[in-house]
């Protein structure tokens, strides 16, 4: 089937669903490539796929190999990104240097959301969304995801965004920028291993089919950017805020401590955070992808049916 864009592989199981209308969810790659240690990584992108697969819709794993944007990933391109090696980590700003150099990264947020939309795919599954990071006003470390979504015309379904950054800032920018933030079944803003921040959410819903009525006003209206589903990781999986607020203290700490700076500071401190728990955020981390995952295919399906 014909590609929408020359640097884009779109799989024929992906191109067959989007073109007959069927429910389709893009799944970023940095949660393979950076985010997760070898195995749990490649153990958990199989998963994901198929809890997606479960709730009646088709995964489509975004990601950049050997410099073509790939929308739909075979086995072979799911090892090659979970094994330690030379991946890169791609955001928006380095997609054009990396297809340039024929290289292989994991696709982050943002550039998750921009090859999603070249490829017709409305419905995005992450863990969490970047954001404005702690020191701000002073290093102006806001994540291009944040732009992305007030710019690109992609649902993300994320359990919020860690507290590792600063939380009410990183919702300003989102206001600023238009974007729509809707609580599923609560009215604040989770905070990725645990299910609160003390901080409001714009707008809430009950369930999928609430929320696709919501996305399909937002792309009659014509409003240009995303809408950012805020999804709370299950109670049963859920860190208390007081712990993971305290151990992410540290980590930010030792970060600091080590000059860890720009795009290497979230991978760090997820892997910190998971020494420092004794490997409890990895399957909170786990859990939540899983949950988003398949809230997004509910919400895919129900978009569907609309049509």
């Amino acid at each position: 089937m014909t590609s929408p864009n020359p640097l884009l592989d779109v799989s024929e199981e992906v191109a067959t669903a989007l073109a007959e209308g069927h429910a389709v969810v893009a799944l970023e790659s940095t949660i393979i490539s950076h985010g997760m240690p070898y195995p749990e990584n490649l153990k958990t992108a199989r998963e994901v796929e198929q809890v997606v697969r479960d709730h009646g819709a088709v995964p489509a794993t975004i990601a950049l190999i050997e410099g073509r944007l790939k929308a739909g990933l075979d086995e072979a391109a799911l090892e090659e990104l979970a094994k330690p090696g030379d991946v890169a980590k791609a955001s928006r700003r380095d997609l054009a240097a990396l297809v340039a150099r024929g290289a292989t990264a994991g696709t982050t947020v943002a550039s998750t959301m921009y090859i999603a939309a070249l490829a017709g795919i409305p419905v995005f599954a992450t863990g969490g969304i970047g954001g404005v990071h702690r020191g701000a006003e002073l290093s102006f470390d806001v994540s291009a995801d944040l732009l992305e979504l007030g710019s690109t015309p992609v649902t993300v379904v994320c359990a919020g965004a860690k507290s590792i950054l600063d939380l009410p800032k990183t919702l300003e920018v989102l206001e600023t920028h238009g974007v729509p933030v809707v609580g599923v079944g609560t009215d604040e803003f989770p905070a990725f291993f645990s299910r609160t921040s003390g901080l409001p959410v714009a707008h809430r819903v009950e369930d999928a089919v609430e929320l696709a009525r919501l996305v399909a006003a937002q792309q009659k209206l014509g409003l240009k950017g995303g809408v950012l589903v805020a999804n709370p990781i299950p109670e049963g999986d859920a860190l208390a805020s007081e712990e993971i607020d305290g151990i992410i203290e540290q980590a930010l700490n030792d970060a600091d401590s080590q000059g860890v700076r720009g795009k290497d500071v979230t991978p760090y401190l997820l892997a910190r955070v998971n020494e420092l728990t004794g490997g409890r955020s990895l399957t909170a981390n786990v859990a939540l992808i899983r949950n988003n995952a398949a809230f997004a295919a509910d919400l895919s399906v129900a978009l569907s049916a609309q049509a």
